[in-house]
């Protein structure tokens, strides 16, 4: 490396593609996959490959699925503490000095950013070889990867803790089990006494200091005890499958225990105050939407009969109201297999939640399309098996539909499902029941195959910009409103799925929900890699998104096109 360094020194940065190999250090091998062409462009790729054996990493750290994610986690947020130890970037034009990982936030996903075999580990950089303007600065260069990194590995990876790796491997295993637990015991949520539920601001995903905030503590009529594989039982409140309501006084704590809720659905690490809150995997923030694309949603459950006859059972509009959009984002995510929606009043729209007595007598069913979800929600429970949480401090005619019903008073939840259903005893519903005996049908869809056209006059654009944007050929996918994604990796990673699919999946005869069922089959066998350009080389900075936010991003391109299957009869 030296001498090539040497060799290409004050020439133009082009020439740094003559490092593009590998290189043997006395701890590690590094190979340099892919060199930038410009200081201003993406940064160069660049592998750190240790033998296992090296770093001390015990057969029980990766003897199951759930430790060797927790494991590489661990291993890519100490090379990312240690990189940020890592004095300045040494000068020079755009991205030079960088050296930087895919690291990882509050959650705990399935990245590439590291990856572990029986022989060796394999850390994932980016770099930014330095330059003055465009002219190659070897010096820098040949500190940068000769001395800082070497020094940056033996820092991480090469001086591990084995408590410190175990506990956060436990904390991995004590999670799966609550999540075993709540498939076991009819729960579709727990959160556990002495959780820490605000966050510091509302642009930041840090816990509010333990001094500072309100610890959680279960109502004693919804309190469960989970024994665990390491440590003593933990105890928390069990929200029960159902329809699970969370009312209140504003600024008493209902939304910051619904935004608790709905980032259950991942793993987190410890100290994060969260990371015993624990949600169904398939639960889905729901929420309107106005201004949404949407293509052929049967969205008739909620909506039908409207004014000169436009069908509502492939429904399409390129500028969804609040309460369309919001049926629609029902519709799309039951047919991608949701079991649990969660909602919240403030982001909601108002006629979809409820058409009070007085409205109701004022304007006729027969003159109003909407189905308010008021009249959905128990059928779509008892008629499809999925429960519901909402927030709401507006609307007591939902006690009338409600298994239980959470009052947060000043952070603190109390179970008052008895009084208010006394309240909805003694001041009767005098509104008119609206749904119907049957929830209604969730088609599945087939998109079409040459929705997904990547190219962009000569060149392919497939590729995410920061966490709520996807670029595909010439058409977006806008996903500001999906709360659900958490990490700008998992949107890259969305931008692969979506050319996965319609490269090796898609047919115009498979369903979406089959569509995402075989995308997920072919991660489980071949890893998340297997949706990267780069596969065998460097990967790419990639987080496992769910099934549910794909379908999102999915629903949301603009150049989606669905096939309809025909119908029988004439």
């Amino acid at each position: 490396m030296a001498s090539v360094l040497q060799r290409i020194d004050g020439k133009g940065y082009k020439a740094y593609q003559d490092l593009v190999g590998t290189y043997t250090f006395e701890q590690f091998t590094l190979h340099i996959d892919y060199v930038q062409p410009d200081p201003f462009a993406n940064p160069s790729r660049m592998r750190v490959v240790i033998p296992r054996c090296a770093a001390k990493i015990l057969p029980e750290w990766t003897d199951s699925a759930v430790r060797r994610t927790a494991l590489t986690d661990f291993l890519a947020r100490q090379v990312a503490a240690a990189l940020a130890g890592r004095r300045g970037k040494g000068g020079g034009s755009g991205k030079s000095g960088l050296l930087e990982i895919d690291a990882p936030g509050q959650e705990v996903l399935l990245r590439t950013a590291v990856a572990i075999d029986e022989e060796s580990i394999d850390i994932r950089l980016s770099a930014g070889l330095p330059a003055a303007g465009r002219r190659i600065l070897a010096r820098q260069a040949q500190k940068m990867l000769s001395d800082d990194l070497p020094a940056v590995i033996r820092q991480s990876v090469g001086s591990l803790n084995p408590r410190l790796v175990e506990e956060h491997l436990q904390l991995a295993e004590n999670q799966q089990a609550i999540r075993e637990y709540l498939r076991n015991h009819g729960l579709i949520c727990f959160v556990n006494n002495g959780a820490i539920l605000p966050r510091v601001s509302g642009v930041s995903n840090r816990s509010l200091p333990a001094d500072r905030a309100v610890l959680f503590k279960s109502p004693p009529e919804m309190e469960v005890t989970i024994s665990l594989p390491h440590g003593e039982p933990l105890c928390g409140m069990g929200i029960k499958t159902g329809i699970t309501l969370i009312a209140g006084g504003g600024y008493h704590g209902k939304s910051t225990l619904l935004a608790a809720i709905e980032r259950g659905v991942y793993n987190h690490v410890a100290g994060d105050g969260r990371e015993y809150v624990i949600t169904d995997e398939t639960a889905c923030k729901i929420r309107a939407e106005d201004g949404r694309r949407v293509e052929k949603v049967n969205i008739s459950p909620f909506i039908a009969n409207l004014p000169l006859g436009k069908d509502t059972t492939e429904f399409s509009s390129e500028d969804a109201s609040g309460s369309t959009s919001q049926a629609a984002n029902i519709m799309e995510m039951l047919e991608a297999g949701s079991r649990v929606l969660l909602m919240d009043e403030d982001t909601s729209a108002t006629n979809f939640l409820i058409r009070d007595a007085r409205m109701q007598s004022l304007v006729a069913k027969d003159k109003e399309p909407i189905t308010p979800f008021i009249d959905k929600v128990r059928l779509l429970y008892e008629h499809k098996g999925v429960s519901t949480i909402m927030v709401l401090g507006g609307s007591g005619d939902y006690f009338d539909v409600a298994d239980r019903v959470i009052m947060m008073d000043e952070y603190r939840p109390l179970d008052v499902t008895d009084q208010a259903q006394k309240v909805a005893a003694q001041i009767p519903c005098r509104r008119s029941a609206e749904g119907g005996c049957d929830f209604g049908e969730v088609t599945a869809r087939i998109p079409a195959r040459h929705s997904f056209q990547p190219r962009r006059g000569n060149k392919e654009k497939v590729e995410a910009k920061g966490l709520h944007t996807i670029l595909y050929g010439t058409a977006r996918s806008e996903l500001a409103f999906v709360e659900q994604l958490v990490d700008a990796s998992q949107t890259r990673s969305i931008a692969r799925a979506l050319k996965t699919l319609a490269e090796r999946l898609a047919d115009d005869q498979t369903p979406l929900s089959t569509l995402l069922d075989k995308l997920y089959a072919v991660i489980e066998q071949d890893g998340l890699e297997a949706i990267s350009p780069y596969r065998g080389k460097h990967p790419g900075d990639l987080a496992l998104p769910r099934r549910f936010e794909v379908a999102a991003a999915i629903n949301r391109l603009q150049s989606l096109k669905i096939k309809v299957p025909k119908r029988d009869g004439p």
